[in-house]
């Protein structure tokens, strides 16, 4: 709808830049007024324990930082002995006694205090005369002292834990003159039954705020938490859907006299949230309510235009705008997904700048009602004077904060201010404030600089238009464009999936390639879409076994021109491999959905990690594989050099058929060697585009020949003596069997076998772990791809403690899976990869029927084989891959993390383990002890990124070296060491005409 969002940020600041400038005599009345304000603001910190609280424990410091982690956390853990592990974690290293009786509050006091006991017990020696008085109490005491610290820190931040005492509080007299907008806040809704339960609170609230409508209160409404699947792919079910609950709770609201307003959310969201604004503002018996309203956030590129677009609406809307609160999750989401550019601002002071902006745009508008809000000084005193005698606004501030800056304006000049209220229980919402607070807990903000002593007022009232000019208008150099994130080579490029029009146009582009499966060896038809489009198995023609002699002969008589290539010859055509890819990369992409079965996302991340392997590998070459000058006696020239090995055979898999397929090639290549390369029977069509590709970019014919078929044709071309290594992805099984045949034959050199497999991959969740990123995190690593990755969750184990309630949110999650035709955007699981896969999994999955946990429908034809998750009695209850969307799921007892990992351990597969808790120690005892090839923590466990997350695993998992990282290409290679004596023909001339005074 609205597109600026990729802009180049000098570009889209240009016309911000005169609109959001103040003449001279408008910049000196501003000072003005923002000098009283600061007074009022720095008077505040000394007065009011929420203040001095947020004064004493500011979140540029040690103990601020530790606070709010802590507080993050504790309230969900509801075992002692995690607890303790927490807090241990967490005030251990702080100095709680530096903060002890600073405050003039003796409710801070009372919290430091707390905190001063529980660093005692956890961080002082056991000599400590302080723990010595405490170890009588023991840890309940230091628990309850925690306990009641937290509980401080959520009425910081929290209004009430529920509407009527969060509107009786607004009462109280530190409120007076002000209103407040609720917000019955938490995470977004990750269950069907999530999203009904934050409706039915919404549904309350308006009640209660309406029985006493003329006090002025408004309810605040996140449409993320109203629907589980708020998403761009799922568009055409849930922004119906959101829109007539959004309807029902505006004409509620409307009935009882109160306003409403729909809060901004992350970037991808604007265009799905304009839209059910819109269609909700238009409702006929809505239209002259002037209780709607809406959030901008200005550190968006298209805030100016979401402003207009309100304006547009011809009928009366609040805009509330606000500063934004997803900024360092927008950056890393504009760089992992590889886009053009940035939706946000890179620069703290262009964020100001397209605030002020939008402050003229609000004030000059039609239709809108504006709503200021801010804690800065300067922000507000340039909205009073542009606002001149108007009062047809109000200021906004969120509670708990920016006490001090408004009661002046409020109590005696007469404007209007509206406090954002969170509502909720404090168990819930501290979580989501904490990471909130935290995100947008930079330096830079005016609150944290408001309490640095060293800042001027100068500095605190720094014009950010002056500071734009000052920088010409320019990206922070700090934070390189999602291209340039890689420093030393080029990140592969996206596609803007979350953007609708260019989802749904390559959808459309991908559908238009045409495709027909290869072969026609043992065809039969499978129905493997819903639509009952029929659709033939895949099975590659067969290469005869004179063919595979064929290939392996004229590899090696292409080895040696390719060898002498220069180094950084290869490594271009490399670069021009990567360029092609992606420029040919719809078909690409049309050929993994409808030869693989890939999701359109997984399409796409398909072609960027090829893309990435060829220039990371490319760059590699260029630094490392060099010949190099080693140390040595004078008169003496020594010499390292990494040189190819002669035809390598390349094994790769249908689960990855073009990342893989490209990495194993490309590192074979850059190295000097020559391959003949074998897809996985199910997907040599892909394989065949990508040699294409390789020789127009300049792989010559012979250094690079394709091989196709199945065991047999593999068992031939790695059972070759004139193969000089084997680069291989697949199966446990077969890894040994290759292995095996390298080494039986006693005449053949001993040559290297690079094996990448697959692993019983487990996820370690504990009670301090969110459980809505676990689920968020178990959902992606075990379902998606239809559980076809090398890297997917095999194993959730679950502390004992809260296993139960994140398995019922799992099943949840899963019962809002679209399962079906992979390249539908809105398809989550498509089928798997052909009947033999779906008739093992499907049998297994019944003879575990007694297990079940939680399944999904799917369609009726098709190779669907239902998410389910299965329960074991034991982490050892498992012993094999179940290569499928299959979740199995154990628990273990808090304290046994270290003996937990070392039984995942005995299960010899090392490729992928998942950890999830805020006990940083926890973290430390994983990373030392898992015998693993990739640890993730606090995070899904697929989508390994090349050049940051090597991949690869050990024992059953594979033989190392990892693709994607710095010791892949040395196992190509033969290192070839020369020394030569310069000596031997009379002496080390150099040597004996230095200057003897040097």
């Amino acid at each position: 709808m609205i597109s600026l969002h990729r802009a180049a940020e000098p570009d889209v600041l240009k016309p911000l830049v005169a609109r959001a400038r103040l003449d001279s005599q408008e910049r000196s009345r501003a000072l003005g007024y923002a000098a009283g304000l600061l007074a009022d603001l720095r008077e505040a910190q000394h007065r009011g324990w929420v203040n001095q609280f947020l004064q004493q424990y500011r979140l540029n410091t040690s103990e601020g930082i530790a606070l709010l982690s802590l507080a993050e956390a504790f309230l969900r853990v509801p075992d002692p002995e995690t607890a303790d592990l927490l807090i241990s974690d967490k005030l251990g290293e702080a100095d709680w006694r530096s903060h002890s009786g600073k405050s003039s509050s003796k409710m801070v006091n009372s919290a430091t205090w707390g905190l001063v006991m529980g660093r005692a017990l956890v961080g002082e020696g056991d000599g400590g005369p302080l723990r010595r008085l405490l170890s009588r109490a023991g840890e309940p005491f230091v628990r309850q002292a925690v306990g009641a610290a937290m509980r401080l820190m959520g009425e910081v931040f929290v209004m009430g834990r529920t509407i009527d005492e969060a509107i009786k509080r607004m009462k109280k007299p530190e409120n007076k003159g002000f209103v407040a907008s609720f917000d019955m806040l938490g995470e977004a809704a990750r269950t069907q039954k999530d999203a009904e339960r934050y409706y039915v609170a919404y549904r309350k609230a308006i009640d209660a705020v309406g029985k006493d409508a003329k006090a002025g209160h408004s309810i605040s409404v996140k449409l993320s938490a109203l629907h589980p699947r708020y998403e761009v792919p799922q568009y055409e079910r849930c922004v119906p859907e959101l829109t007539d609950m959004l309807a029902q709770l505006c004409q509620q609201a409307a009935d009882r006299g109160i306003s409403l307003t729909v809060d901004a959310e992350e970037d991808e969201r604007l265009d799905m949230s304009l839209d059910i604004i819109e269609a909700v503002a238009k409702r006929s018996e809505l239209r002259d309510w002037e209780g709607f309203g809406m959030a901008v956030q200005a550190y968006g590129k298209r805030a100016p235009a979401v402003i207009k677009w309100a304006d547009s609406l011809g009928r009366p809307i609040n805009v509330r705008l606000v500063k934004g609160a997803y900024w360092d999750t927008e950056i890393k989401k504009a760089q992992i997904e590889g886009l053009s550019g940035y939706p946000v601002y890179t620069r703290k002071a262009a964020t100001d700048v397209c605030y002020l902006a939008c402050v003229r745009e609000m004030l000059e508008a039609n239709h809108i009602r504006p709503a200021f809000a801010s804690h800065n000084a300067l922000t507000v005193a340039t909205i009073l004077e542009w606002a001149g005698e108007r009062r047809d606004f109000e200021f906004q501030r969120l509670h708990g904060m920016g006490e001090g800056l408004y009661e002046r304006l409020v109590r005696e000049r007469g404007y209007a201010c509206r406090i954002y209220a969170p509502v909720g229980g404090h168990k819930d919402l501290l979580a989501y404030l904490v990471r909130r607070l935290l995100e947008n807990g930079a330096n830079t903000s005016f609150v944290h600089q408001l309490g640095d002593d060293s800042l001027s007022e100068e500095e605190l009232l720094a014009d950010p238009v002056d500071h734009i000019e000052s920088v010409g208008r320019t990206r922070h150099p700090g934070i390189p464009l999602p291209v340039d994130m890689m420093v030393h080579w080029r990140n592969s490029q996206g596609i803007d999936l979350k953007d609708r029009p260019i989802l749904l146009r390559t959808a459309a582009d991908i559908e238009a390639v045409p495709f027909e499966p290869e072969g026609t060896d043992a065809v039969h038809a499978d129905p493997l879409h819903p639509s009952g489009r029929a659709r033939k198995a895949i099975e590659a023609a067969r290469t005869p076994d004179d063919d595979v002699h064929a290939a392996i002969t004229r590899a090696q008589g292409a080895y040696r021109d390719w060898e002498r290539t220069p180094i950084h010859d290869r490594a271009a055509v490399l670069e021009r491999f990567a360029d092609l890819l992606e420029e040919n990369r719809i078909e690409l992409m049309a050929l993994c959905v409808k030869e693989a079965f890939k999701s359109i996302p997984d399409a796409l991340a398909e072609v960027r990690e090829a893309a990435d392997f060829c220039r990371y590998y490319a760059y590699q070459a260029r630094t490392d594989l060099v010949p190099r000058t080693l140390p040595g006696p004078t008169g003496e020239r020594n010499e390292l050099k990494m040189e190819g090995r002669g035809t390598w055979a390349t094994v790769a898999p249908w689960n990855f058929p073009l990342a893989i397929f490209v990495g194993q090639n490309a590192a074979a290549l850059v190295t000097g060697n020559t391959v003949v390369a074998k897809p996985a029977p199910q997907t040599p069509g892909i394989a065949r585009r990508v040699v294409e590709l390789a020789h127009q970019a300049g792989v010559p014919q012979d250094a690079m020949i394709l091989v196709t078929g199945g065991a047999d044709v593999g068992a031939e071309l790695v059972s070759d003596s004139r193969i000089a290594g084997v680069a291989f992805t697949g199966s446990t099984a077969t890894a040994k069997r290759i292995a095996h045949t390298l080494l039986v034959d006693e005449d053949r050199p001993i040559i290297p076998f690079i094996a990448e497999t697959g692993g019983i991959n487990a996820m370690i969740v504990d009670s301090t772990a969110l459980p809505e990123q676990v689920v968020a995190d178990v959902i992606t690593s075990a379902f998606k791809s239809a559980g076809q990755r090398c890297s997917a969750l095999r194993l959730l184990l679950i502390q004992e403690d809260v296993a139960e309630g994140i398995e019922e949110m799992i099943a949840g999650a899963m019962a809002t899976l679209i399962i079906g035709d992979p390249g539908d955007p809105a398809t989550d699981v498509g089928p798997v990869i052909d009947r033999a896969a779906y008739d093992r999994l499907m049998a297994y999955r019944e003879t575990m029927r007694p297990r079940w946990l939680a399944t999904t429908h799917v369609p009726d034809e098709g190779l669907f084989v239902p998410p389910t998750m299965i329960g074991l009695d034991s982490v050892d209850d498992l012993d094999k891959e179940w290569f499928g969307p299959i979740l199995h799921v154990a628990t273990w007892k808090a304290g046994k993390l270290a003996e937990t990992i070392e039984r995942v351990n005995a299960k010899k597969y090392g490729l992928t383990m998942g950890l999830h808790s805020r006990i940083a120690r926890s973290a430390e005892i994983a990373e030392d002890l898992a015998r693993i090839g990739n640890l993730y923590v606090n995070r899904n466990m697929v989508g390994a990124i090349v050049g940051s997350q090597p991949f690869g695993g050990e024992g059953l998992s594979g033989t190392g070296p990892k693709a994607g990282g710095p010791n892949y290409l040395p196992r190509f290679c033969a290192e070839r060491a020369i020394s030569v004596d310069t000596t031997s023909a009379g002496g080390n001339a150099s040597l004996l005409n230095m200057d003897e005074g040097a």
